[in-house]
């Protein structure tokens, strides 16, 4: 299979994800910014998960553009990913409209765990297929945001449970790290192309 179909189902699939997201922030009623109170902490986390789900959507293309060829486990790992990804909508409503609770956000971390590592495995998958000297493994290397994410991550589940503030802090953290321009997938490639 070519990467061009995995590229647009993901593609597909991370629309459809921002879209739920949004369909679930509701209407206030009323004409006044007071009406707005209320809907403002179900806004807050839809802006959250949205950024994750741009810095997903940004990396995962970067990552595709180094594949030549496309695998069984590629595609498991890929659906994988997808997986977690798709819960966003559900741990992003359920955390705004109770306020950033300690459960709701406990599971929202729990689902940026689990999405971090499953893009983990599809980065494993991808250089197990396609070879320890391929683009996408001389591109990572050492993966440095990629091995701090993830404990980060644990770090906020586990002290959701004292200050759930604290919790989201580190949750903004991260996505601030990622949002750091990464340019070692666009600069393997273009030393690829010379």
């Amino acid at each position: 299979m070519g990467k061009t179909r995995l590229e647009a189902f993901s593609d597909g699939v991370l629309a459809i994800i921002i879209t739920i997201m949004v369909l679930e922030m509701k209407v206030p009623h009323g004409g006044h910014l007071e009406d707005l109170r209320p809907v403002f902490p179900v806004f807050l986390s839809y802006v959250l998960s949205f950024v994750y789900i741009a810095i997903y959507w940004n990396n995962h293309h970067h990552m595709l553009q180094t594949m030549k060829r496309v695998s069984g486990s590629i595609l498991w790992a890929n659906l994988h990913l997808l997986f977690w990804l798709s819960l966003f909508p559900f741990v992003t409503g359920w955390m705004g409209e109770n306020h950033f609770a300690v459960f709701p956000s406990v599971l929202y971390g729990v689902v940026l765990l689990m999405a971090a590592v499953a893009y983990w495995l599809l980065e494993r998958s991808i250089i197990g297929d396609q070879g320890p000297n391929s683009l996408l493994a001389r591109a990572i290397g050492s993966d440095l945001k990629g091995k701090i994410s993830p404990i980060l991550y644990a770090i906020a589940i586990g002290l959701a449970f004292v200050s759930v503030w604290m919790a989201q802090v580190i949750y903004v953290l991260v996505a601030l790290i990622w949002l750091v321009p990464d340019r070692r997938i666009e600069r393997v490639l273009e030393q690829d192309t010379k």
